[in-house]
């Protein structure tokens, strides 16, 4: 009884998102249109509406945990569902996210991800679209910020293995910044696919940074151990063990 009412929840506070992310988006989207800040400011607009939501329909608190970075650095996370991505970057002021290209295609979410300095990659040409990047920050054409990215590239559920890849070193090598690893028990509550979402108090901590000037595997080994031994001890606190 009590799960097909979480279920029902589940599904009115996904419905819910979607509808808040139009609304949102129409609002902001004449600011937007005369500036970036404004796309900046409906998207964190949007992060605090949809942890209110989850809070108030399912039960479901986010907190951060750590110190959020402010200046340029490259922010590498744990990714286990939609919700990290919504309290990551509603954590820092200025997130950026390397996206596939078809996404730019996107209704309302592709725009918004190009107004607020997205990038976006077709396949095999992500070092191209990072050296653009990097020169238009040098250049003052774009604004600098926190770029997110996932080294295991994609969803990935507590417990489940999934490698670091090679091109989250080469990018950190190329970009010459501090990148702050990112753990998180969120997808103990969110799971990668389905409707059904947990109450309790989903966890996203910002960790101390690594400094640039590591070789690529000693990068990756630190990376990985980071994230993946905060983000089992927060899963243990979540009441997972697996």
């Amino acid at each position: 009884m009590m799960y097909g009412i979480q279920w029902l929840r589940s599904l009115a506070f996904n419905a819910m998102m979607y509808v808040m992310m139009l609304v949102i988006g129409v609002i902001y989207l004449p600011w937007a249109i005369w500036s970036a800040e404004g796309a900046v400011a409906a998207c964190h607009r949007y992060c605090v509406v949809v942890r209110w939501l989850a809070r108030l329909m399912i039960g479901l608190n986010t907190e951060v945990r750590g110190r959020p970075p402010t200046d340029e650095v490259m922010i590498a996370a744990k990714h286990q569902s939609f919700l990290d991505v919504i309290v990551i970057y509603g954590a820092v002021p200025r997130g950026k996210f390397i996206m596939k290209s078809i996404l730019k295609y996107a209704p309302i979410l592709g725009w918004f991800g190009l107004r607020i300095g997205c990038i976006p990659v077709d396949r095999g040409k992500r070092g191209a679209a990072i050296k653009r990047m990097l020169a238009d920050v040098k250049s003052g054409k774009v604004q600098g910020g926190q770029l997110i990215i996932y080294p295991q590239g994609t969803r990935v559920g507590p417990g489940v293995f999934a490698p670091y890849k090679v091109g989250t070193a080469a990018l950190y090598g190329q970009m010459n910044q501090p990148c702050v690893p990112v753990a998180t028990n969120i997808g103990v509550f969110w799971p990668k696919r389905g409707v059904y979402r947990k109450p309790g108090n989903a966890v996203v901590e910002f960790l101390p940074p690594i400094a640039p000037g590591l070789d690529n595997a000693a990068f990756l080994e630190r990376l990985e151990g980071d994230i993946e031994e905060n983000s089992n001890r927060l899963n243990k606190e979540a009441g997972f063990d697996g």
